[in-house]
């Protein structure tokens, strides 16, 4: 049976600063280097060898990939990379500090914003600097101005169907290189969580985790 390796990016500048990312493109930090690295280390370390990898467009997850893949010595597997694969957007939340977020809005609302499955947070405005209009990767991308974690399933699942899928059945082993929201909402799909469950579903920074069958167990590594 084919093996799919979900990893979350490493910590990245703006998971140290406590900000909200979601579409915006920060770079890993050097902590969040040695967590890809480790990750993969680890994974080779499991006997696990994926010959296919798909990633989103952001910064983040790709350099987690190509660090794992190094340290495994899998540098030269094909990549693929999406947007549909990209972290939730966090809409007008982008950029802010999450404390003072609390502190402004009240814990128990931003809580609903980031935890809730299908509340989204408020729409990004249009003269935000963390718009994307006029980054070259989304042309022709109708950018979400906020997702909650069901719009995020319902934007990653296409591509899932149509792309990750078959290459999985044709059995071929298979990592993703993504974000905490992109992979919570597939293994809500994959192993049928309920709505109430997966947001309390923690994926954290630079840790894989092995799916094997229909059972997820995560691969033997130290808590970040």
């Amino acid at each position: 049976m084919p093996k799919l390796i979900l990893t979350r990016h490493g910590q990245s500048q703006w998971n140290l600063e406590n900000r909200f990312t979601g579409w915006w493109d920060a770079d890993l930090t050097e902590n969040g280097e040695a967590e890809a690295s480790k990750g993969g280390a680890l994974l080779h370390a499991e006997g696990l060898a994926p010959v296919y990898a798909f990633t989103s467009l952001q910064t983040r997850a790709i350099r987690t990939l190509w660090l794992g893949l190094a340290a495994m010595d899998r540098a030269w597997i094909p990549v693929e990379k999406h947007w549909r694969l990209n972290e939730r957007h966090y809409g007008g939340l982008t950029g802010l500090d999450k404390a003072e977020t609390a502190e402004k809005h009240g814990a128990d609302q931003v809580h609903i914003w980031r935890r809730s499955y299908d509340i989204p947070p408020p729409p990004l405005a249009a003269d935000s600097p963390y718009h994307l209009a006029n980054d070259p990767r989304y042309e022709g991308v109708a950018v979400p101005e906020a997702e909650s974690l069901k719009l995020t399933l319902e934007r990653v699942l296409p591509y899932w169907e149509s792309t990750i899928r078959p290459v999985l059945a044709g059995g071929k082993d298979t990592i993703i290189s993504a974000h905490g929201n992109s992979l919570r909402a597939l293994v809500k799909h994959l192993f049928k969580v309920a709505d109430e469950t997966i947001t309390g579903v923690e994926i954290q920074t630079g840790n894989p985790r092995p799916q094997y069958g229909s059972r997820p167990r995560r691969a033997k590594t130290s808590r970040h």
